[in-house]
């Protein structure tokens, strides 16, 4: 739980960000379902519009502290500028890619 002003009790920081892709038809921009799974261990789905797809990618590459609030399903980017959140011991998690 992380004490965020305006978020609920149930916030908490994004540990894995997962994006799917399913094509529509020709000419049509297809379906996003996003997973993500807190450090609480629970995971959440939800399918943002490819406008909104194109803002979480931007923010999930940005230095920010990601939170998920479950209650009102809300996406909380923190320390997008300055480090607000450090006193609070949350760290940003390192983003690593498999070897090929």
């Amino acid at each position: 739980m992380i004490a965020v002003p305006g978020a609920s009790e149930q916030t908490s920081q994004v540990k894995v960000l997962n994006a799917n892709w399913t094509a529509g038809p020709d000419g049509e921009d297809g379906r996003f379902e996003v997973m993500i799974v807190t450090d609480d261990g629970r995971q959440h789905t939800f399918s943002p519009s490819p406008a909104s797809m194109t803002a979480l990618l931007a923010l999930a590459r940005a230095n920010a502290i990601l939170l998920w609030d479950p209650t009102d399903r809300t996406l909380i980017a923190a320390n997008i500028v300055g480090t607000w959140l450090a006193p609070t011991g949350l760290t940003r998690v390192t983003v690593t890619t498999p070897n090929p």
